[in-house]
């Protein structure tokens, strides 16, 4: 039986404040493939909001151009299913707008969610979130998917929750950041086969 969420979920690719490969709180670079890919996700699992997030206003405007050529361009015209997938992309200046359109449209604050390759206190796993959004109608998610070595930790600290490692007992953590958004959104959104019968 197809899942159907009650919650209204929400996707933020950060770009800042993130982590180098030596601990350096950096801004990172908007990723063309990021633009496509994490939109294509969202529309097939029915998120309600894709926000990319950047402090940088000329990182933002290419944002809007590659996202203009598929919505409002040739590219639109040409590849209608991938002007869908676009339209749920949102372009923010940082977490705080993010969290307040959220709250314009929904009138709740939502529930952070961050992701990470370790285990923190405030874990929280994946069944028991995705069972919070098949069942509560009242409430908002956004999940936020750091870019670079990922989010500091005074950014994930700040989340309501943190959700485990994807392959928490592999050697190599090196995901794309759009393989993590889709395995993450399948958990939490897809076809729950785990629980079928053999």
């Amino acid at each position: 039986m197809k899942p159907v969420k009650k919650a209204k979920v929400y996707l933020g690719l950060l770009h800042y404040p993130m982590i180098n490969r030596r601990g350096e709180e950096v801004a990172t670079s908007v990723t063309n493939l990021d633009i496509h890919d994490i939109s294509r996700t969202a529309r097939t699992y029915g998120v309600d909001q894709f926000f990319i997030v950047h402090p940088s206003q000329k990182q933002r405007e290419l944002v809007q151009k590659i996202s203009g050529y598929w919505e409002k361009g040739f590219g639109g015209v040409y590849n209608a299913d991938r002007k869908e997938a676009l339209s749920r992309l949102t372009i923010c200046a940082d977490l705080e707008e993010v969290k307040q359109k959220i709250y314009e449209e929904t009138g709740k604050n939502p529930l952070t969610v961050a992701t990470d390759a370790k285990i923190y206190p405030q874990t929280l796993p994946y069944a028991a979130l995705r069972n919070r959004m098949m069942k509560e109608e009242n409430l908002a998610v956004l999940l936020l998917f750091g870019t670079g070595w990922g989010m500091t930790e005074a950014l994930k600290q700040s989340c309501d929750y943190i959700l485990p490692p994807i392959a928490l007992y592999s050697d190599y953590n090196h995901l794309s950041v759009r393989a993590a958004v889709a395995i993450i959104v399948d958990r939490l959104l897809g076809e729950a086969w785990f629980f079928d019968p053999a």
